[in-house]
């Protein structure tokens, strides 16, 4: 993961995630392996709550699993910032891929995404995902284009390239929604910098997104099967149904 790992965010986290196990679980998740990443969490110190419950929160949210673990690991979080921030990703979940949601999931959400921009290493993820929800819950094009302005500063700001890839793919959805130039090339951006991180879940997701809008031809199939590929050996549920329709 980066050096500016936005879920390591105070400075006992970020001494775990400077060993060698910590470092390698870190990459291990990145590449879309959680349960190994775990496997190599299990019997070390308390200092890894953080990093365990961000590996079990991405595991829920890319195959869709159980979600109890994930819960249970942020609610048990000392730091209140991650705590909130992964509480609310949980209740957006919930209300995305429509697993069961609760009636205060989105007063859930916004106490969350609150309480993690207070913490600067949290606060490009906060108001990016602050986007993200107006986007798909409250179709509030105006107050999502903002966000993303907003977390795009942030995360260069910080150098955060991992957010950076996640912000410009969805500010492309917006350029090609309304029709105006430069989508595609920021679909690429976004695939080029989850790549270039070998973050490979992102990565898939990003290949999918590109090929949805180019034309048919050798690009198009190349991005798919490539797609497919990871989506298939990883188990990433939500990515597989997209893909079978596609």
């Amino acid at each position: 993961m980066l050096s500016n790992d936005p879920y390591m965010a105070d400075s006992a986290q970020a001494a775990a995630h400077s060993r060698p196990v910590t470092r390698l679980a870190s990459r291990l998740s990145l590449d879309g392996e959680w349960d190994g990443a775990l496997a190599l969490l299990d019997g070390q110190d308390g200092d890894t709550a953080g990093l365990r419950a961000r590996i079990l929160f991405d595991r829920h949210f890319w195959r869709l699993d159980d979600p109890a673990p994930a819960g249970r690991a942020a609610a048990g979080l000392e730091d209140l910032a991650l705590r909130g921030y992964l509480t609310a990703q949980l209740a957006y979940a919930r209300i995305l891929f429509d697993l069961g949601p609760r009636p205060d999931d989105e007063q859930t959400i916004r106490a969350g995404l609150r309480e993690a921009a207070r913490s600067e290493e949290l606060r490009g993820w906060a108001t990016f995902f602050q986007g993200v929800v107006a986007d798909n819950v409250h179709a509030d094009d105006a107050t999502a284009r903002h966000c993303y302005d907003e977390a795009l500063a942030l995360c260069r700001g910080r150098e955060d390239l991992l957010l950076e890839s996640y912000v410009v793919r969805h500010q492309a959805g917006h350029l090609i929604d309304s029709g105006q130039p430069g989508g595609e090339m920021l679909l690429r951006r976004s695939l080029y910098l989850r790549s270039a991180l070998g973050a490979r879940p992102p990565a898939a997701a990003a290949q999918a997104a590109l090929a949805s809008v180019l034309p048919p031809g050798t690009e198009r199939d190349t991005l798919l099967r490539a797609a497919r590929a990871a989506a298939s050996e990883l188990g990433l549920t939500w990515l597989n149904n997209q893909l079978a329709a596609a």
